[in-house]
């Protein structure tokens, strides 16, 4: 089987692009689809068996992949991780900052090493990854970064470090998109909602209830899939966005707009089987998650 993209084979073929978190989740469905659609995929993290095992899989399946392990929250790091890329691939095309981390705790727990430990790997992370992208070889030839955020509309209660972070990376992607379109590169953001992915199954096994809950609120009825996020992450890469820059795109099957004093009208299973709505599983790897297995 291979992935099963809704964009046209060869799109990516000669780019090469940078996936932050590449070895799970969102950046792995990520990596298979541009893979597939012939670029050459760097994958970057900082656990090589993930990486090695993701790079394996799109090996495998007839892909072009190298992995970099590196600590994005380090800047030496990051400018060391860049310059290897650039010098066994002779230059970066894409970047997709998809590495990011959080973990629930009300405000007053929060310590300032807990603090600064999500800001640096949701914002001061992905703004190193851009910079030395940019600086090491964008600069010279163009290209386009997506920046990985979340639904972080109306505020994240009970992670407020990571929702200040995804806020400043927000306002990072439109000051980026402005600052760098004169060297011919487009800073974008892709928002996820409640999205299966294989990152879940990392979670503590009493968030489980809260999760099989959470479908509840969301308009069209259920969780998106990895490959609908990587979808909207591939077109802001592809040249039919070339005009598109500065702008977070939602996938989240308008979450944020659940409102108080407006009657809540989740999709049944009939409309969920509609066309317009039913969830696209391109990725011919994907998993389940544990906590939706029955």
């Amino acid at each position: 089987m291979h992935y099963g993209s809704v964009f046209a084979p060869g799109l990516f073929a000669g780019k090469v692009v940078v996936i932050t978190g590449g070895g799970s989740g969102i950046g792995r469905c990520t990596a298979h689809e541009l893979a597939a659609l012939g670029a050459t995929v760097a994958l970057i993290g900082r656990k090589p068996e993930k990486l090695e095992k993701a790079a394996a899989e799109i090996a495998e399946d007839g892909g072009k992949v190298s992995q970099h392990v590196c600590d994005i929250r380090n800047e030496d790091a990051v400018k060391a991780c860049v310059a290897a890329i650039v010098a066994e691939h002779g230059r970066i095309d894409g970047l997709v900052n998809n590495a990011g981390g959080q973990y629930m705790t009300p405000l007053e727990a929060i310590s300032a090493k807990g603090w600064e430990a999500v800001i640096n790997t949701n914002l001061t992370g992905g703004f190193l990854m851009a910079r030395e992208c940019f600086s090491q070889s964008m600069s010279k030839h163009g290209g386009a970064i997506v920046n990985i955020v979340a639904d972080m509309w109306g505020s994240m209660p009970g992670m407020g470090h990571s929702g200040a972070a995804r806020a400043g990376m927000v306002s990072f992607t439109e000051t980026a998109a402005t600052e760098w379109a004169g060297r011919g590169v487009r800073v974008n953001a892709v928002a996820p909602g409640y999205i299966a992915s294989s990152g879940m199954d990392h979670y503590p096994p009493e968030m489980g209830p809260m999760l099989r809950e959470m479908a509840k609120t969301v308009p069209l009825g259920r969780f998106g899939t990895e490959a609908e996020t990587s979808a909207g992450i591939v077109f802001l890469l592809s040249p039919a966005a070339a005009f598109i820059s500065g702008t977070t795109l939602r996938i989240d099957g308008a979450r944020p707009q659940v409102r108080m004093g407006w009657p809540m009208r989740v999709a049944d299973e009939k409309a969920q089987a509609r066309d317009a709505i039913k969830p696209f599983n391109g990725f011919h790897r994907a998993s389940t998650p544990k906590v939706f297995q029955s």
